[in-house]
Parts: structure tokens; C-alpha cells; sequence
């Protein structure tokens, strides 16, 4: 997909979880591309320094923080050096996530610990980080969460709860922070076809027929691609979104309308 579309958020600074891959790097290519800074947070430090090459093509100021955001020091650690490098942040982006596919019998406390640190504790902490900085000029918080985080989906049962977890934390943040003014919103997209569904589709007995039958699942016919989850991200981080908060908006192709 190579739809370009302009958004005002040159001289905003961003910072993206999960920014390494898929919807996260979508999102910092578009962010960049319209004249914004931006720092990417993930695990691999190799890994982030790749993207980083990439995404010089692009332009704009960009850095990578190398962290394990289930850590609420490595949170003020990440916050702290994007403040150090910008000055600001004005959008958060809390895009880093994991997927297990177990059936609420076969979870294991520590699979269940790992999911929901990744999903709603670093995405927690990292919104509370940011809400003394924010304070100044006003904000945005955008948690990505999920379709399974609206309606659930079966044999997942401890990523439904921590997707679902993001829905309410959003509506609660933009009551508590509107004052200051800091939005929140909430973005539930469907499948995506980002290195995590890829992995979900490799592993099945038959990869071409599994991608089918899902596909087939969506009104539209398709799973989504990053950058139209990226335009709704930035769509909210600009002026357009300014009369936005507390909402949660699904992209999913029509999946949950059924």
C-alpha cells in the first residue's frame, strides 16, 4: 500500500512502543514523512539500529531507545531520554503487543503474566510517564488494542482481557486528563498484516488456506495493512483529531459490525 496522505503534526514530537515492526513502523514512517520527530522503542538493539537506517529515507529527527517497557524504571528511562533528545512528546504511541492463541485451561501463570505486562503494564506506565511533560502543551495518548479487546474471541482468553483492559483504561485516562488538555483514544484494529500474523500463519498446517478462510472473515475481504492503522493514528495525533477523546474507534474492516 503507498497511499500518501498529509497530516499537520510537523514540530510534534512522538513516541512510538512496539515501534520496531508492523503497525508501530508504519506509524513512525508516516509520522516522519509528515515532518514530525520521532523515537522508536524495542527489545533488540540490532534490530532497532536496522530500522533506523531504513527509516533515514524519510527524514526528520529520529532515535532509538533500546527497552523492556514491562519495567516501570525502563518506562521513565525511555521517557526521559526522548525528553533529553526533543524537548517534548506530544503523541504517545502505545503500539507494542503479544499474541498467544491458549484456552483460559491451558494458561500458564507466566504466559498469562507475560501478556498482560506487554500489553497493559507498559502501556500504563509509559501514559503515566508522559503526563507531566504533556501537561505543558497539551497531548495524545493512542493505546492500540485489539477487535478481541471488543467482543473476545475464543482460545485466546488472557490476550482478550489484556486488549479489553486498554479499552477501559483509555475511556478512564481521558476523563482523568482532559483538564490538562491530554487526549486518549483507543484504536481496535483486526488482523494486520504485520511479522506477528505472519508467524500466526506460518505456524498453521496449511499457511495459504488459513490466510483465506481468514480473510473471508472480514466484510471487505482482506485483512488490513499497517499503514491504513497508521493513518488513523496520525489522524488522531493532528488537528483532526482534536475534538477526539475517550473513544474507541475500530478499523477491522467491518469484522465486528457482524
Amino acid at each position: 500500500m503507498n497511499k500518501s496522505i498529509s497530516y499537520d503534526v510537523a514540530g510534534k514530537c512522538a513516541l512510538i512502543s512496539g515501534g520496531t515492526s508492523g503497525i508501530g513502523l508504519a506509524t513512525a514512517r508516516l509520522l516522519l514523512e509528515n515532518g514530525a520527530s520521532v523515537a522508536i522503542v524495542g527489545r533488540q538493539a540490532a534490530k532497532g539500529e536496522q530500522v533506523l537506517q531504513s527509516l533515514a529515507e524519510f527524514g526528520g529527527q529520529v532515535i532509538f531507545i533500546a527497552a523492556n517497557l514491562t519495567m516501570v524504571e525502563r518506562c521513565k528511562y525511555v521517557v526521559t531520554t526522548a525528553l533529553k533528545q526533543f524537548g517534548k512528546i506530544d503523541i504517545l504511541v502505545n503500539s507494542a503487543g503479544v499474541y498467544q492463541e491458549r484456552f483460559i485451561v491451558e494458561t500458564t501463570e507466566a504466559e498469562y503474566d507475560k501478556i498482560m505486562d506487554v500489553n497493559v503494564k507498559a502501556a500504563y506506565f509509559l501514559s503515566q510517564q508522559v503526563v507531566e511533560p504533556m501537561k505543558r502543551n497539551g497531548g495524545c495518548i493512542i493505546n492500540i488494542s485489539s477487535d478481541a479487546g471488543i467482543k473476545g474471541n475464543p482460545g485466546c482468553s488472557a490476550y482478550c482481557a489484556s486488549k479489553g483492559a486498554l479499552i477501559a483504561l483509555t475511556k478512564c485516562l481521558a476523563i482523568e486528563l482532559s483538564p490538562y488538555p491530554i487526549r486518549v483514544n483507543c484504536i481496535c484494529p483486526g488482523d494486520v498484516a504485520t511479522p506477528m500474523l505472519e508467524s500466526q500463519v506460518r505456524q498453521a498446517p496449511n499457511p495459504e488456506h488459513y490466510l483465506k478462510e481468514l480473510s473471508e472473515l472480514y466484510p471487505l475481504g482482506r485483512v488490513a495493512y499497517p499503514e491504513e492503522v497508521a493513518n488513523l493514528i496520525c489522524f488522531l495525533g493532528s488537528s483532526c483529531g482534536e475534538y477526539i477523546t475517550g473513544a474507541t474507534l475500530s478499523i477491522d474492516g467491518g469484522l465486528t459490525a457482524r
